[in-house]
């Protein structure tokens, strides 16, 4: 399931899962460059990331305008992470389309838990069904926020 291209076209834009098509340039600028979550990330890490999870990407024109990532098992557990939206294409809905194309990928609804760690666009992803942590009392985690500041 997670090998399969999935593909939809929303009016001048094309939504797409195929790696093949991603332009990694663009993804590794964003997360290195202009993202809080992920500045001073390698290209090397961006690759590998990017190799092991279900990807999903907005295009027009055969440029990449919007782009987010699952980190999943495939079956039981997803991870939605580094989503963003080209800096020059922001406030046309882009990321409501992007975020309709994830929902409807097949795998989604079978996730027993479906998360996402976001500072800001609440209402965004309230609207997709995301909502605070159940039992936030449950969940733990090792944070590294200068993980990508240190020499490889």
């Amino acid at each position: 399931m997670l090998q399969k291209v999935y593909e939809s076209q929303s009016g001048e834009y094309l939504l797409s899962t195929d790696q093949s098509r991603l332009d990694v340039d663009t993804v590794y600028q964003f997360l290195a460059e202009s993202s809080s979550w992920a500045r001073g990330i390698s290209r090397g890490v961006v690759e590998l990331a990017i190799a092991n999870s279900l990807c999903f990407a907005l295009y027009r024109d055969g440029a990449l305008l919007a782009f987010c990532r699952i980190v999943t098992d495939g079956a039981t557990f997803g991870n939605l992470v580094d989503v963003f939206v080209v800096p020059d294409m922001r406030g046309r809905g882009l990321s409501r389309v992007l975020m309709g194309f994830v929902m409807s990928h097949p795998l989604v609804p079978r996730l027993r838990r479906f998360t996402l760690a976001t500072t800001d666009s609440h209402g965004l992803y309230r609207k997709f069904g995301f909502d605070a942590l159940t039992k936030p009392e449950t969940f733990m985690e090792i944070y590294q926020p200068n993980i990508y500041r240190l020499p490889p």
